[in-house]
């Protein structure tokens, strides 16, 4: 990203190595960065992050954020889920916001108009959903959709009743985490995020008053970890 914040580009890997961050830092002019994993990150990456940045950050429960983590465990917080929350509050930082992530895993999570993390709930992801319906019963198939796919009401068949049935229940679940908030706080917003928004983001159908102008932001948690980074360089530099 730039000073600015805006993204350039953006690479998937299966595997990231340390002949891939040199591969970077020659095509890009990079001079910070930030690396975060939920799994173990190989040291010869670090080392080279490290050694080609001005500025690094390897972003662990450590790390400080410009959100309190009002977590009772914070090194049990996932980085994503915090990544999550630093982007959203960057974007509205005068606001309550609700964060949904929906990923392997959906995440609800809670940030007060103050900065402060209040906590959240994980459930099944989409991929785990239909997966356990097809591990778990005898009959029902493991069935795939599009995200374009248009959903029915109710499926006329096996595959669109599964199809259905799940999506629309992640659905109907987002809009009852919204609903129950309302009743809540006087005003929040929504974000949506995570690899599998698109699928249920056209299925959450709710008045304007109950959505809380419902957002989408595809990258918001790499917006989170670039204002984590930010942060961390303007904290050294004082």
């Amino acid at each position: 990203m730039t000073d600015e914040g805006k993204m350039i580009n953006h690479f998937i890997y299966k595997t990231f190595s340390s002949a891939e961050v040199e591969r970077l830092f020659d095509l890009y002019p990079i001079t910070d960065s930030i690396i975060s994993s939920v799994v173990n990150i190989e040291a010869a990456v670090v080392n080279t992050l490290s050694r080609r940045s001005q500025h690094f950050v390897l972003f662990d429960h450590n790390t400080p954020v410009p959100v309190k983590n009002g977590y009772d465990t914070p090194s049990t917080l996932g980085q994503d889920r915090l990544a999550a929350a630093v982007g959203a509050k960057s974007i509205c930082p005068d606001e309550n916001l609700l964060i949904i992530d929906a990923g392997s895993a959906i995440t609800y999570d809670y940030v007060s108009a103050e900065g402060e993390y209040l906590g959240g709930n994980i459930a099944p992801g989409l991929k785990m959903r239909f997966t356990i319906l097809a591990r778990m019963t005898k009959k029902l198939p493991l069935v795939e959709t599009d995200e374009n796919e248009l959903i029915p009401l109710f499926g006329r068949n096996t595959r669109d009743a599964i199809a259905a049935g799940v999506i629309r229940g992640v659905a109907y679940e987002v809009k009852g985490y919204i609903r129950t908030l309302a009743e809540k706080v006087a005003h929040f917003r929504t974000f949506l995020t995570g690899g599998n928004a698109p699928y249920i983001l056209n299925n959450v159908r709710t008045s304007p008053t109950e959505t809380r102008e419902l957002r989408y932001e595809k990258n918001l948690v790499l917006i989170g970890l670039n204002e984590i980074l930010r942060y961390n360089k303007l904290k050294t530099e004082k």
